[in-house]
């Protein structure tokens, strides 16, 4: 099989501890691009939170973000598809975030919303690794009923950052019944995107817009949100830091993110 595009995870995955993309890796993957091969992200992160990989990601055209609800061009600077949650969903679990004390994040085409308390007590919620990003390029917000409102269809995904696994499972509760996408991610994190709207349908809608098969494609990835995606892809190659139940999905399971996984994916499929 020749494949003709490459998905990769971010965080866990195209990112080491130290959230950087290896020399090693960087080099691979831009390797992979010159020869015709689609890389592509696939990330819960929005495209704020993707500015400080520009100069590893320059030969990227396309990104599957927000879990699927971005599906976006870089070279044109411009989305292929975008899904919003629908307001009153989103003030339901901005709701639930609050009974939790939650840190609330709000991710958007445009812009990503957090309070800035949040931001100074990210330790709290467990999100340390992310406080020094989340300084320089979250947009300050204090009112996110009020921005909801007067920015309708422009917010794709709400994440709630909790404070134990014991108060996320509690939202996980309070939110599963309503029509949302849910997902954990970090230690504590609950992320709500659209009802159906996952990186898996992100990698469905992009695979129609270049006329490429799903067969044809390889999906790298680590945590609970990219199962869906290791599910559609041709090849689910899974990182060595995975969990067995993310593993047991793998068709290759290769090297931990600290020992350029990435890198031995490419060596075998392409």
């Amino acid at each position: 099989m020749a494949y003709k595009l490459l998905a990769l995870d971010m965080d866990g995955t195209m990112l080491n501890s130290a959230k950087k993309i290896s020399p090693k890796t960087a080099a691979a993957i831009a390797e992979l691009s010159k020869s015709g091969v689609h890389v592509v992200v696939s990330t819960g992160r929005a495209l704020a939170e993707l500015s400080d990989y520009k100069a590893e990601f320059k030969f990227m055209h396309y990104g599957i973000a927000i879990s699927g609800g971005l599906v976006y061009d870089f070279f044109n600077a411009k989305p292929i598809a975008v899904h919003p949650v629908p307001e009153n969903l989103m003030l339901k679990i901005i709701d639930a975030g609050t009974a939790e004390r939650a840190m609330i994040h709000l991710m958007g085409v445009r812009e990503s919303l957090m309070r800035e308390d949040d931001i100074r007590n990210c330790a709290d919620f467990h999100m340390s690794d992310y406080q020094e990003m989340y300084e320089r390029i979250s947009t300050r917000c204090d009112d996110f009923a009020a921005y909801i409102h007067a920015n309708p269809r422009e917010i794709v995904k709400v994440n709630l950052y909790h404070r134990s696994p014991e108060s996320r499972a509690r939202n996980f509760d309070r939110l599963k019944n309503l029509p949302l996408t849910l997902a954990l991610a970090e230690t504590t994190a609950l992320e709500s995107s659209p009802q159906n709207v996952t990186k898996a349908s992100g990698l469905r809608e992009l695979c129609n817009f270049l006329g490429i098969d799903l067969s044809e494609t390889v999906a790298v990835g680590d945590a609970p949100n990219d199962i869906e995606i290791l599910k559609t892809a041709g090849i689910a190659a899974v990182m060595g830091n995975a969990s067995a139940e993310i593993k047991a999905l793998a068709d290759f399971v290769t090297e931990d993110n600290d020992h350029d996984g990435i890198v031995r994916v490419i060596q075998k499929f392409f």
